[in-house]
């Protein structure tokens, strides 16, 4: 006979104690499978405290973390995309955008106007991934060219901070039009010798790439943010050659000088001040110059 008996194992018990743990309180980093803490998550500006992973950030929560405090005064919040080519693919796109906007608060997938950073004016586009990838359709690059068209009436630095999956296919040719439009107000901007500042994050791809995401006159992106074109695969096939490891990353485009700067979340807003305080006209040039000449160099 046992001098000891086996104490049994309350499975149940332990069953119900992680069925009683609360959802939505951690989220796993996917770089490094840290379990991360949502609140302490959010006041990291939703990076990663191991390995600085960058998640995707909302475009309002990035406006609160760039601009001054109460200074942001969003612009064309009412513009709203509608399915202009009856677009009935594997789903619905008005039902699509009816989604959208019912999950993320948004009408569409950029928010634009007008703020300080650090005490400096600019008028300022933010696009969130968050709302049908970040797609660029008519609405968007609508927003994004007026935002930057506001910088060169009012003589301010424009700011466009891209998350992007590309053109949006729901809009066929009247989303890749967009892609002249935004670039047209970017070379007029240039024209008045104005600064344009290209903030890309994770991902900035396809047509916004291709067209005012590239022009800025200091192009800017966030740690391992994937930056390019068309998708490795489809290079891949269509070349037929092996490829370089990461090579639409913003560390190998920033190595072979295709960007400027990696810069980390939290330090962006003292960057992009520090940028403006070079490159920006100062208040009373802004007023006293005219709309057609240029500030002196």
């Amino acid at each position: 006979m046992a001098v000891f008996t086996k104490p049994e194992l309350n499975t149940n018990a332990a069953r119900t104690r992680k069925r009683d743990m609360p959802e939505g309180l951690f989220t796993k980093c996917p770089s490094c499978g840290e379990m991360l803490f949502n609140k302490e998550l959010d006041d990291h500006l939703q990076v990663c405290r191991n390995c600085q992973h960058h998640f995707p950030l909302s475009a309002r929560a990035r406006l609160a973390s760039l601009l001054d405090t109460d200074s942001f005064r969003e612009m064309d919040a009412e513009m709203t995309s509608v399915d202009i080519l009856q677009f009935t693919g594997s789903t619905n796109y008005a039902e699509r955008l009816e989604t959208y906007q019912r999950q993320t608060g948004l009408r569409d997938a950029v928010v634009s106007g007008s703020g300080l950073i650090e005490g400096q004016p600019v008028s300022m586009a933010v696009m969130d991934f968050a709302f049908l990838g970040g797609s660029m359709g008519s609405v968007v690059g609508e927003k994004i060219s007026r935002a930057i068209e506001r910088a060169t009436e009012s003589r301010v630095a424009a700011i466009v901070v891209c998350a992007s999956g590309g053109a949006r296919m729901h809009e066929s040719m009247l989303s890749l039009m967009q892609m002249a439009k935004t670039s047209g107000a970017v070379h007029r901007h240039r024209e008045a010798r104005l600064p344009f500042l290209s903030v890309l994050t994770n991902p900035t791809m396809g047509g916004v790439t291709a067209s005012f995401a590239a022009l800025g006159d200091v192009l800017l992106a966030e740690p391992r943010a994937m930056i390019g074109f068309a998708g490795a695969r489809v290079i891949k096939e269509t070349t037929r050659q092996d490829l370089p490891k990461g090579f639409q990353t913003a560390e190998f485009l920033l190595e072979r000088g295709l960007i400027d700067l990696i810069v980390a979340r939290k330090e962006l807003r003292a960057t992009l001040g520090k940028i403006l305080s070079y490159l920006a006209p100062a208040a009373g040039d802004a007023k006293s110059e005219g709309a057609g000449s240029a500030p002196a160099a």
